[in-house]
């Protein structure tokens, strides 16, 4: 048995399905229509015979009458699945709705890293089956089996105080369209400057890290792209480009590929110091150099890959320098072309989008400390922000969502085909049925789900357009941890809400995320650099962007230094060590760190940020770089959730990889700037004063 949850999709005893494909409501959930349920029946139509039979999962049973439980069939069910369950059990079970089973005591404290857990499955309301045709009604296969990849049973123990609705504009597709394509826009600006301003291709990935890292200083009102920022200039870009100045260096295996790449870099560094309005003595030392590696190149025919690769490295440090000063003013035009073309399309886009709302009579710019709005808080209905300390709870939109245009749905195979307008987007049937699942838990001003596809379609779009849509592209910037880790996080450390998450991805129905005007509606808490909390215990896998990860370690750190009540921190980052990035050096030297552990690369795998659309068996990759895994708590979640080695190893048998994973992955999980054009170094395995430079209580070694 994996570590997955594997689940069956079955129908809502709800709705009665006719030979055309329309619904009817029946009576809700009864104990007897439970126990077909865990007993594996579900009810499906025969378009051979138009007439309902129950089908089982488990035996593979096909009956025309409704099956009698508690006769005990030895031939057609060795294992007993079909016998009745206990009476009591029965009854406790009865109004839980959803074909859901109550868990029991037991199997919380007795459910390990790798136990199987029945799936939480929702189902999609009438309103929705009335879009479907009868042959997509067909597709909709209830004993279709899926991988669930989350657990949302899982509570909250993260504390906020009460917090006003959010002022973003409602989203709506017509509005996401335009910034698809405007977007898009922007990236084909990005790689024309690229090529006709220095010769070469945008470094891969670079455009969706410039997003994320321009988020972090963006005071602008658009969610996707940035328009007030200072500095203008993006670090994070003009670091990547400069870095593949003048050719982009790539990894290498065999020796004839080395001596390629080294007459090649000597080659475009003449060029350029030839071409740029270079000093004398510029031009003297690049030229120097660069005719000395010539000569070599042209005398040593016997050298190994490791002699090409130490001249190569030898020619970087005398050229660089040199080639980067000529180069600079370009770079920065690049950066601020693009930055003033993206604040132009956000500008664009807030007047289309006001206009739609006004269109619509929606109102906005009012002072909102004038105004009331009703929302709901863990259940209960409020007129008014208290200052009180509440569970935490999704983001809540102020002004009212307006009318949303139709959105089609079909189903091709495993997977759902959302269209508007021509353009497509596409999710896997598992996801589908999470992201309606979440949209029940969270949304509270639609509740017929008249609004459902439209925002699933925007939500597609959005992070479609964020990371890109090549093939792999941006799948490691939004990978996950595998399943395991997450189970061993929440029993041995009490963790229930990610920090860094989508609603595509996450794994706890409580998470932050970068959209919080579409992701509040499927559970976001809204972005975690401006998300509050007051205790709790959380899990950090940000994107690997430096700039954001260092704003992470501020927070993190400003949060713990407020609170006195239990607070935990479990933050999994890249070990980045040439050179160390500045968040993995804070995180080692807080006075908040308790623990510390290293997983080695090629040791443990995370899951594809694609995992909502990707092939089952391209879910998992190992890890190309080590993993440095940090605990940051106060003194209170110390106290509570204390990392000792009992609960380490736990974590550690929870990190096993699961064998399936592939051999090396995608594009974007290598790491940034120049680490990504350096190969990868082994790393041993390694034990390290791991212990709190101020409390030295905390278990201190780590043997991986």
């Amino acid at each position: 048995m994996t570590s997955e949850n594997h689940g069956t999709v079955t129908a809502d005893s709800a709705v009665v399905m006719s030979p055309t494909g329309s619904t009817s409501e029946a009576a809700p959930f009864s104990p007897s229509t439970n126990e077909l349920i865990q007993a594996g029946w579900s009810k499906c139509w025969s378009k051979r015979e138009n007439r309902p039979y129950y089908f089982n999962r488990f035996t593979n049973q096909s009956l025309w009458e409704m099956p009698v439980l508690g006769q005990h069939d030895v031939i057609s069910d060795p294992l007993g699945l079909n016998a009745a369950p206990v009476s009591g059990e029965a009854i406790s079970d009865a109004g839980l709705g959803n074909g859901q089973r109550k868990r029991h005591p037991s199997e919380d404290t007795q459910a390990g890293p790798n136990s199987f857990k029945r799936p939480k499955v929702g189902f999609l309301p009438n309103s929705l089956f009335d879009r479907f045709s009868s042959a997509d009604m067909t597709c909709l296969n209830w004993s279709l089996c899926f991988r669930v990849y989350w657990d949302l049973d899982v509570q909250t123990n993260a504390v906020i105080r009460e917090r006003a609705p959010a002022d973003h504009l409602p989203p709506h597709p017509e509005i996401e369209l335009q910034r698809a394509q405007l977007t898009t826009k922007l990236r084909q600006h990005y790689h024309e400057l690229c090529s006709q301003r220095e010769g070469i291709e945008p470094p891969r990935e670079s455009f969706n890290r410039w997003l994320l890292e321009r988020k972090v200083v963006d005071k602008g009102l658009d969610p996707l792209l940035p328009s007030e920022c200072d500095p203008v200039i993006s670090p994070s870009m003009f670091r990547e480009i400069m870095n593949d100045i003048p050719i982009r260096l790539s990894r290498i295996k065999y020796k004839e590929e080395a001596r390629k790449l080294l007459f090649k870099y000597a080659e475009a560094a003449k060029k350029m110091i030839d071409s740029r309005n270079a000093t004398p003595d510029s031009r003297k030392v690049v030229k120097w150099n660069v005719e000395d590696t010539m000569n070599w190149l042209r005398r040593d025919h016997s050298a190994s890959k490791e002699d090409y690769m130490d001249r190569l490295e030898h020619l970087r440090k005398q050229c660089g320098p040199h080639v980067a000063s000529v180069a600079k003013d370009s770079v920065e035009g690049i950066c601020s072309k693009i930055y003033h073309i993206s604040a132009e399309y956000v500008r664009r886009m807030r007047q289309a989008h006001l206009t739609l709302l006004k269109e619509c009579n929606i109102s906005v710019g009012q002072n909102l400390s004038d105004l009331f709005f009703l929302f709901k808080v863990d259940g209960t209905e409020s007129t008014e922000v208290q200052d009180r300390l509440v569970y935490c709870y999704p983001v809540r939109l102020s002004i009212p969502s307006p009318p949303q245009p139709r959105v089609e749905l079909h189903f091709e195979n495993d997977v759902a085909c959302l269209r508007y307008k021509g353009e497509m987007v596409k999710v896997n049937r598992g996801h589908f049925s999470k992201l309606e699942l979440l949209y029940r838990y969270s949304c509270i001003d639609d509740p017929r789900f008249e609004k459902f596809l439209s925002r699933v379609w925007c939500l597609i779009k959005r992070y479609q357009m964020m990371f890109g849509s090549g093939v792999n592209e941006g799948s490691g910037l939004q990978g996950a941890l595998p399943v395991p880790i997450f189970e061993a996080l929440n029993k041995q450390f009490g963790v229930t809400f990610e920090c860094f998450a989508s609603p595509l991805n996450c794994y706890f129905k409580q998470f932050c995320s970068a959209f919080p005007d579409i992701d509040g509606f499927f559970g976001s808490r809204g972005p975690f650099l401006s998300f509050s909390t007051v205790s709790g215990s959380f899990e950090a896998n940000p994107p690997f962007c430096e700039e954001l990860m260092d704003a992470m370690v501020t927070h993190f750190e400003d949060l713990l230094e407020r609170s006195s009540e239990p607070l935990s921190f479990i933050i999994f980052v890249p070990e980045w060590r040439d050179p160390p990035t500045p968040a993995l050096t804070r995180m080692e030297a807080s006075r908040f760190r308790r623990h510390q552990m290293i997983m080695p690369p090629f040791e443990h795998e995370y899951r594809s940020g694609s995992q909502h659309i990707c092939k089952r068996e391209e879910i998992y990759y190992k890890s190309v770089h080590g993993t440095a895994v940090i605990f940051l708590q106060n003194n209170a979640g110390f106290s509570k959730w204390e990392p000792t080695t009992e609960r380490i190893q736990e974590l550690l048998a929870a990190y096993k990889p699961s064998g399936r994973s592939l051999p090396s992955p995608g594009p974007s999980s290598t790491s940034t700037g120049d680490k990504d054009s350096k190969p990868v170094q082994e790393h041993l395995a390694r034990s390290q004063d791991n212990s709190s430079p101020v409390d030295k209580t905390a278990p201190d070694t780590t043997n991986i």
